[in-house]
């Protein structure tokens, strides 16, 4: 294990496993650059998941704990889980030393359970960035030791002491939610014509089945409409399938399919109404986004995290809701009512713009340097 050279103040950032969790730690990296440019920081993921590619894209550098979630499928699998874990604290403890942390961050997902335990126990101060509204067991626990929890939500004295929580949004990239002037341009980068109502669907970006069927079962009462159009972003696994589909129905004239969003700024810019899942990345973006959202939870997430996120939002009148099992027969309708309810539009529209908290990432940054201090 190499030992790093000693400068400026020195943070680890832990955690990741999906977008939703590596995003928000690079934001927290880059703003703390910014605050005090001589900072070092270094990342622990977990080997063969994604930060393991990401972080060191964004340039930083990483270190990787050999460690796995529970296998619900396979209790085989399980029985490694002992030794991964023990093997993961040891690591976590030789990192934090060598490293001479004087703050760890975690952000959810494996890593962080071994190297926030790791740094209560050796007496480093410890902030947990909680994403969702509802906090996970492994998040519940670590926020006993956390000087700081940075939460994206109220109520969240149920999982942590109250002393402790600062509400400050969840950390996004500015670059997707900068939408002034954009809506012209977006158009026309999506192939679609202005004067019609835009439906933007997606399903984040590995794509949801759930509305890649909802929109294959719709298509003939969607092409059929003269004055909507239709932004359908499906996941890299689906489209080439669904390419050859809509090809058949004569459907690019006014759904435009695209396997992932490069340019989410125009997708949003485009659209007047948003279906999208309830992952809590997606939701802080489109609380700045402010425009009329139907969430449909993934119901294959721990603990149905999304389905509370959306709740969060549907209880203030910021959003609506549909489950995902029975999104594909009764999604459209609500859609349709939604497109010709202007007032309601407005409402939602209102209600989720107040819900934004645009300079999470700073505000984090802050909490963080204080805990040096």
């Amino acid at each position: 294990m190499e030992r790093w050279h000693k400068m400026g103040h020195r943070i680890i950032i832990s955690g990741g496993g999906t977008g939703g969790h590596i995003f928000p730690a690079i934001a927290i990296a880059n703003a703390l650059r910014r605050l005090k440019p001589d900072i070092e920081i270094l990342f622990v993921g977990a080997k063969g998941r994604m930060e393991m590619e990401k972080v060191p894209a964004a340039g930083y550098e990483i270190v990787g704990l050999d460690i796995q979630g529970l296998d619900r499928q396979s209790w085989v699998n399980n029985l490694v889980l002992p030794f991964k874990l023990i093997k993961s604290f040891l690591k976590a403890r030789k990192v934090i030393k060598n490293f001479g942390a004087e703050v760890a961050i975690g952000v959810g997902g494996y890593a962080s359970g071994p190297l926030l335990f790791m740094a209560n126990r050796l007496g480093i101060p410890t902030l947990i960035q909680e994403q969702n509204s509802y906090a996970g067991k492994t998040n519940k626990f670590l926020g006993r030791e956390a000087q700081r929890i940075c939460v994206a939500y109220t109520e969240m004295e149920q999982f942590f002491p109250a002393g402790k929580i600062l509400l400050t949004g969840n950390p996004i990239r500015r670059s997707s939610v900068e939408l002034e002037g954009k809506k012209k341009e977006a158009l026309t980068f999506f192939g679609l014509e202005e004067g019609k109502k835009t439906v933007l669907v997606t399903g984040g970006s590995l794509g949801a089945r759930t509305l890649n069927d909802f929109m294959l079962k719709s298509v003939e009462k969607l092409v059929a409409m003269s004055d909507v159009q239709f932004i359908w972003q499906c996941g890299n696994v689906y489209y080439d399938d669904l390419k050859s589909r809509l090809h058949l129905n004569g459907a690019e004239l006014n759904i435009s399919l695209t396997p992932f969003l490069e340019r989410i700024d125009y997708a949003y810019a485009a659209a007047d109404i948003i279906i999208a899942r309830a992952g809590a990345g997606t939701i802080s973006e489109l609380c700045m986004v402010g425009k009329p959202a139907i969430l449909v939870p993934s119901p294959n997430v721990a603990e149905d995290h999304q389905t509370k996120n959306a709740q969060a939002l549907v209880k203030k009148g910021a959003a609506l809701m549909i489950a995902d099992d029975i999104a594909q027969d009764n999604l459209l309708e609500m859609v349709l009512g939604l497109l010709s309810d202007e007032e309601q539009c407005a409402a939602l529209s209102r209600e989720i713009k107040k819900l934004a908290l645009p300079d999470a990432d700073e505000v984090i940054a802050k909490e963080v340097l204080k805990l040096i201090a």
